[in-house]
């Protein structure tokens, strides 16, 4: 019988394994990205952003069922209910090969329509098409294994699935590595990718058989009609969401390469892999606590809940506030050391993306507890509203002011929609609290932003040493003095402490052990 451990320990082991395994494969991960630059073409980091969002917006086949299926695995697994848990995994099984086979159809009709959104052919040698099914592959494969994660995270065990993930993608960074040194060539560089993540998918798949065998039964009990309506109406809620969200999110490349070629969006590529490396650090700390956060949430009464949201928000604002300072004023410096100068974009493209990083960072807390508490169906519909701005927007402000335009105007869509009303119906609907108290805590929140970022631009700006230097003294600087100012502002509030205490606690905990 596996051991069974408290909030606290499986929290702080999921944050551990996430943030220790994470600084190692970024790390190589971004030799990697180096060696690729500097052995390929521009064009094929531009190949390589588009298919991905491409792909990224057939995966709204997903519908939404992951989350839905975490949140009803949250009940059965507390109550230890194995005959639950099998049922659920059961549809759940089923769902996804049936999205995996649909995702395969999309994605070849896709086919006929890429020498319309990749008006000018891009400078590299392989077939376009091919190199494009090669990533479909890729993407459909993973409905067949991957779902079985989400039974080890609702189960407070993300632990090992950041930890297997990591084992793979790090040795499939160093192949990769060595093979594009060897060979400078892009096609086996793909395919030494699409096998560790089939790899991932096929061992991930075989520990939960293994800690759980009892969701291999077929005989299982399929759900009742009122439990499918129930997680299928989630489902529904969840797919508005999701599909408001790939309008947003992964359709900025697409208007870059329509607008400014693909050479446009490997440059931008850069500095978006500097947001998305920081967002996916802080992103996996945040989902190491999904699953004790719903364990929480089924557990406390609504008090509780209120006053750890109140902390797991400042730790929001902390986190992609300091990033967001850093990803501003460093970014450009990291391009030109490590891709050259030839790379380097103006400020306002940094700006802008720290800018968006930390708009949208900021709902991470509100994510968290909306997805716990169940609250699918609130917001599914006015979120459509933020794909459709976003789409008007890239066409007028992506004609007119090319890559900034469209970065600006992603900023626009989700200020009008998602950026007020997901932690509105937190507040509403979950806490039972007044949202304007989040409204005046944000409001504090990006006064003390901007008076970080203000001075942290002056202090940059008198900067003027060699690459190397300027980038040791800016991050510095974007360390000190948000740090700072952050601790100065906020020192004694109750959520500080709360944080310094735990931070105490953990870190005592790990003294004594090492001591033993």
């Amino acid at each position: 019988m596996m051991k069974q451990r408290s909030r606290t320990e499986y929290s702080l082991i999921n944050i551990v394994v996430n943030l220790g395994g994470y600084g190692i494969n970024t790390l190589i991960g971004f030799i990697c990205r180096i060696v690729f630059v500097r052995t390929l073409a521009a064009d094929y980091l531009g190949v390589s952003g588009l298919f991905t969002n491409i792909l990224s917006m057939l995966s709204l086949a997903e519908l939404g069922i992951g989350s839905a299926i975490g949140y009803a695995l949250y009940k059965p697994l507390a109550e230890n209910d194995e005959e639950k848990i099998a049922s659920l995994m059961q549809f759940y099984g089923k769902a996804y090969k049936l999205i995996g086979g649909f995702v395969a159809v999309i994605g070849l009709f896709m086919l006929p329509f890429l020498n319309i959104i990749i008006n000018n052919p891009p400078d590299i040698k392989e077939n376009l098409y091919f190199i494009y099914l090669l990533y479909l592959f890729n993407v459909v494969f993973s409905y067949f294994f991957s779902y079985k994660s989400t039974l080890l995270s609702a189960a407070q065990r993300n632990y090992i699935v950041a930890g297997y993930n990591y084992v793979i993608t790090i040795g499939q960074s160093i192949f990769q590595i060595v093979y594009l040194v060897l060979t400078h060539e892009y096609i086996g560089y793909l395919i030494i990718q699409i096998a560790g993540g089939a790899l991932y998918n096929v061992w991930i798949s075989c520990k939960a058989n293994k800690d759980y065998s009892y969701i291999k039964n077929k005989n299982a009990a399929p759900l009742s009609k009122q439990e499918t309506k129930s997680l299928l109406w989630n489902v529904k809620a969840l797919t508005v969401n999701k599909l408001s969200g790939v309008l947003v999110n992964n359709t900025d490349n697409i208007a870059i390469t329509y607008f400014n070629g693909l050479k446009s969006v490997g440059f931008a590529s850069n500095y978006v892999l500097f947001s998305t490396t920081l967002d996916a650090l802080i992103t996996r700390t945040f989902n190491a606590l999904t699953g004790s956060v719903g364990n929480l949430n089924a557990t406390k009464d609504e008090e509780g809940r209120y006053a750890f949201f109140k902390v797991l928000n400042l730790a929001n604002f902390w986190l992609y506030g300091w990033a967001a300072i850093g990803m501003a004023f460093v970014s450009g410096d990291l391009v030109r050391l490590f891709y050259g100068e030839s790379y380097v974009l103006p400020l306002k493209i940094p700006l802008i993306l720290a800018v968006n990083f930390y708009t949208i960072g900021m709902l991470h807390a509100s994510y968290t507890y909306k997805s716990t508490l169940g609250l699918f169906k609130y917001g599914q519909y006015i979120l459509i509203f933020t794909g459709i701005i976003n789409l008007v927007l890239d066409v007028i402000l992506g004609s007119k002011f090319g890559v900034f335009g469209i970065y600006i105007a992603t900023l626009i869509a989700r200020l009008c929609t998602n950026l007020w009303y997901e932690p509105y119906a937190v507040y509403r609907y979950g806490l039972k609290k007044n949202p304007f108290l989040y409204l005046i805590r944000y409001g504090i929140f990006t006064a003390v932003l901007a008076m970080s970022g203000g001075l942290c631009y002056l202090l940059c700006n008198m900067c003027s040493f060699n690459v190397g230097i300027n980038i040791l003294v800016k991050c510095v600087i974007c360390t000190v003095v948000p740090n700072a100012l952050f601790v100065l502002c906020f020192m004694k509030t109750t959520e500080f402490q709360y944080l310094k205490d735990r931070a105490k606690s953990i870190l005592m905990r790990l003294f004594k052990k090492n001591r033993l």
